[in-house]
């Protein structure tokens, strides 16, 4: 048996406002934007560059109790770690383009990481696994 996760739904305030931060910031690739008049709601699909198996949907918030997760999906905790094969190149790359790191790197047994934050507060590991 062979699985994988396809896709995590990450909810944001606005379509267009994440996809300025995760593909013109991050660099993500868009995968698919798609409107859905039956529900008024965009398919908005994005993935890190070279990502084969696994993309981030972006859930717009459509009520009160959604928006109150925004920014905060996992309790505080790093959410989403994303893995590069170039720690440096893209940590100065995202420090170039104002993204907040609240744990500057560091050497651990698993690899090089840092923790930074999405523009809604979410913190991601960004990870180079030792090989």
């Amino acid at each position: 048996m062979k699985q994988s996760l396809g896709l995590m739904a990450l909810v944001v305030r606005d379509y267009d406002e994440a996809l300025t931060f995760y593909v013109g910031v991050l660099g993500f690739k868009l995968v698919e934007d798609t409107y859905i008049a039956a529900q008024d709601k965009r398919w908005v699909v994005v993935a890190p560059q070279g990502s084969r198996e696994s993309s981030l949907l972006l859930a717009r918030a459509v009520n009160a109790e959604q928006s109150s997760r925004i920014g905060n999906q996992s309790g505080g905790r790093v959410f989403l770690f994303l893995h590069t094969d170039d720690f440096w190149r893209d940590y100065q790359a995202y420090k170039a383009k104002g993204v907040n790191f609240v744990r500057e790197p560091k050497e651990e047994s698993y690899g090089t990481v840092a923790v930074f934050k999405d523009l809604y507060g979410n913190q991601w590991d960004l990870v180079q696994p030792v090989s």
